[in-house]
């Protein structure tokens, strides 16, 4: 199976292109609605695609390991309390659950007022791309092109409707966390944990497991199950059913927070 393996400094790893491609032939296992139409890709690529582009919404100078600009991004609310770099994520603007001020960020510290980009599904390569150049937006020159294209393959093709996965005013998880325990101590514990505590995101003082992350920001958590984390072998999850997504966010739900 490792000569289907991709090297992840070309573009980023899937857990198996073979086990992606057989999987698009079980009914009901890829939903139409998430991934539209493979074009003139195969699906194995139009995975790799959604799945590149999806870290790159996340933080494209992570996974480019390009600095990015220091001042904050010129089409960034002034009223808006974010400043310098992570102003320039995708993310930090149209929010993990791709609805802008109409989701999650409809109140807080992210909060800007700005759209998502639930809009944008289906929407043509071309057009998106367009966009993500233009004056308003500002990557021409600072993303590759073809990391543009996958960019633009995510925007209308990887992102889902968040509400219908995870209750915004309780942030729990429609999903199964019995079968996502069997997922994640086979795949996630590896690195993570069996407990879920052995990567601390935040200090020794104040510390954040995968469990704090998945009960306070579950579409974060959901995002980086599905995408990946940017500039770190961590794997996507893509090439599997959405429930099996759930379902790791679910038990992941359950880890410890603290």
């Amino acid at each position: 199976m490792r000569k289907h393996l991709l090297n992840r400094s070309v573009s980023f790893v899937l857990p198996c292109i073979a086990a992606a491609v057989a999987l698009l032939s079980v009914p009901g296992t890829l939903r139409a609605d998430e991934l539209g139409a493979f074009g003139e890709h195969s699906p194995a690529e139009h995975l790799v695609l959604i799945d590149r582009g999806g870290v790159l919404y996340d933080k494209w100078y992570g996974v480019l390991g390009t600095k990015p600009p220091k001042e904050t991004h010129p089409a960034y609310p002034k009223a808006a309390k974010q400043k310098g770099a992570s102003t320039w994520r995708c993310k930090e603007c149209h929010g993990w659950d791709y609805k802008g001020a109409r989701g999650a960020y409809s109140k807080g510290s992210h909060y800007t007022g700005i759209v998502g980009i639930r809009n944008m599904t289906h929407a043509p390569i071309g057009a998106t791309i367009s966009i993500l150049k233009s004056k308003t937006h500002g990557f021409g020159g600072l993303i590759p092109e073809k990391d543009l294209e996958a960019l633009a393959h995510f925007v209308a093709h990887g992102q889902i409707d968040t509400d219908n996965y995870v209750d915004r005013a309780t942030k729990k998880v429609r999903g199964d966390p019995a079968r996502g325990e069997r997922i994640y101590q086979t795949t996630c514990a590896r690195c993570h944990g069996s407990d879920g505590k052995q990567m601390n995101f935040n200090t020794p003082e104040d510390p954040e497991y995968i469990g704090t992350v998945a009960s306070e920001n579950p579409w974060e958590t959901l995002h980086k199950i599905r995408m990946g984390q940017p500039g770190v072998p961590m794997i996507s999850m893509l090439a599997f059913d959405i429930q099996d997504h759930l379902a790791i966010l679910a038990y992941a739900q359950t880890l410890p927070q603290k």
